[in-house]
């Protein structure tokens, strides 16, 4: 006897095709703790320089914005949080420049602001300069790359040591070079103090600084094609017209960003001069760094200090809000 089974077509294909269904939605799924890993390891990886960051620069700047608003003197050092709240008031003294602690900040950034401008200007020059030297196929060219990176790696204090060393008056290798040796100065000049004191820091600056624009611009110069300077080398351009057409052009993404970071760096290096000068800067080397860390650190005034260092911050955000602004419409219109 011969037993038959008999299935609805239907339902049966219908299951099947449910199954297979959700069989193929279970396996496209990944499951939830697979899925959370994936997506929170970027953050999991994030989150030290995340710590640091707060630790390092987030924190110490919110105390600092909230110290200028208070009268903190030495008299609150060891509770600086019972210093009376003083509201706008040391700002108001900070701006004030018809006094002599405003008189002293305008100074002071007036200073900064024309040493800014020849370090970057100079570091920059020199930079794209030996960049673009280095770039042509000689004997030695990979011995001048090492050499031309060794004040960049040079730790900052050693570097300014030397240097101050170098400027001393009677015992200095700058005076005795342009003074003993090729006779270009009546007497041994001060470079550490009076005038000529902004001068020896834009040098030291500029020193420190120039490598990294060549090794910033030097990475830039590989991706311009070659066959650009090929193709204008046939239709008869020089190398001036080379570079003003191609180079220059070619450089501007990397140079904009490079005179961001060399003005910031600039502007608000402490190392240089503090090393170089000690904690009292003569007039003319006089730059804000060392102007606000002598009306807090010097004069015990940190409610004031701190409220110039959030003025500080202030108007480099400002400048680099609009230098953006202005580059990137400048790039738009260059595009269109």
């Amino acid at each position: 006897m011969t037993a038959t089974v008999t299935t609805d077509p239907g339902v049966d294909k219908s299951t099947r095709v449910t199954s297979r269904g959700s069989g193929g939605a279970r396996r496209r799924m990944p499951r939830i703790p697979d899925r959370i890993r994936r997506g929170g390891l970027p953050y999991l990886l994030l989150l030290p320089a995340v710590l640091l960051e707060l630790l390092v620069h987030l924190i110490p700047m919110i105390v600092g914005i909230v110290m200028s608003f208070r009268q903190l003197t030495q008299f609150f050092i060891n509770n600086w949080g019972a210093a009376p709240w003083t509201g706008l008031d040391n700002y108001e003294i900070a701006v004030d420049f018809d006094a002599p602690i405003g008189e002293a900040l305008l100074h002071s950034f007036f200073v900064t602001c024309v040493f800014t401008f020849f370090a970057v200007g100079l570091a920059w020059l020199f930079g794209v300069t030996a960049a673009i030297m280095l770039q042509e196929n000689f004997r030695g060219r990979g011995f001048l790359r090492t050499v031309f990176l060794v004040p960049y790696a040079l730790p900052v204090y050693a570097a300014v040591i030397t240097w101050a060393f170098m400027f001393q008056r009677d015992d200095g290798l700058v005076n005795h070079v342009l003074h003993d040796q090729l006779g270009l100065t009546d007497q041994p000049s001060f470079w550490l103090i009076g005038d000529n004191s902004v001068y020896a820091l834009i040098i030291v600056s500029v020193w420190k600084g120039w490598p990294f624009a060549f090794l910033i611009v030097m990475a830039g110069l590989q991706n311009i094609p070659r066959e650009l300077y090929e193709a204008a080398s046939i239709d008869g351009a020089g190398i001036w017209q080379q570079i003003r057409r191609i180079t220059l052009p070619s450089l501007r993404p990397v140079n904009q960003v490079l005179v961001l970071v060399l003005f910031l760096w600039t502007f608000n290096d402490f190392n240089t001069p503090y090393v170089l000068f000690g904690k009292a800067a003569p007039s003319s080397a006089d730059l804000i760094s060392i102007h606000i860390y002598q009306s807090s650190f010097v004069t015990w005034n940190f409610g004031t200090g701190s409220a110039m260092s959030v003025l500080l911050l202030l108007f480099l955000l400002v400048v680099t809000a609009v230098y953006l602004f202005l580059t990137s419409r400048g790039r738009k219109g260059a595009d269109a």
